[in-house]
């Protein structure tokens, strides 16, 4: 069976490019925050400007986590061409890699220090081991039911610890959102990069 053709070098940093545009172009956390707070009449949430920063701040970074994780997922499980072979999924040693080149893409994106970039890691496994531990659970969730997700919990307790059943309900709404566009923006990348044609060496 001919060999899964390698991933191009700079998927990774483009993927890292669309998925902090796309957060930001699609406003899904202050969209979050504004709808949870006239939903639920919890105005004090935006009284102090500079707090309300500061949570918008906490928020997006907690997004920042679930689209990557969602398009790593994706990642690993998208049919990559295979010369004329039937396409399959990454090779857990490009998978490994891509995952190492997304993460230090978004180190420079974001431009973050070593310590800010070493706990965006280890939050990032957490939420993988949880993923992987709730699979089943996050495919059969019923309608307007709060999504056993870590970025439900987390971004909840963040947002509103004294009324956090609500605040869940309208995490998983958010989380909806972010998982779409991390499927779109990692499947765009992927087949846009592979329909590249690779530039012959001199």
């Amino acid at each position: 069976m001919p060999p899964a053709k390698p991933l191009p070098l700079d998927a990774p940093a483009e993927l890292a490019l669309r998925l902090t545009d796309g957060l930001n172009r699609e406003r899904i956390i202050p969209r979050f925050v504004d709808s949870y707070v006239v939903e639920n009449g919890r105005h004090a949430l935006q009284v102090h400007a500079a707090l309300y920063r500061d949570l918008l701040s906490l928020l997006q970074r907690e997004a920042t986590l679930a689209l990557t994780a969602r398009a790593l997922e994706v990642a690993y499980a998208e049919p990559l061409p295979a010369g004329r072979a039937k396409p399959k999924p990454m090779l857990r040693k490009d998978a490994v890699t891509f995952r190492r080149k997304l993460l230090a893409a978004l180190t420079k994106q974001h431009q973050w220090s070593a310590g800010d970039a070493l706990d965006f890691q280890s939050d990032l496994q957490l939420y993988e081991e949880l993923l992987a531990r709730n699979a089943s659970t996050r495919r059969y969730r019923k309608p307007f039911e709060a999504a056993n997700h870590p970025f439900v919990d987390r971004s909840a307790f963040v947002l509103d610890s004294s009324f956090l059943e609500k605040a869940r309900v309208a995490a998983s709404r958010a989380l909806n959102e972010l998982e779409a566009l991390a499927a779109k923006i990692t499947g765009a990348v992927l087949h846009e990069q592979f329909a590249r044609p690779t530039r012959s060496k001199r």
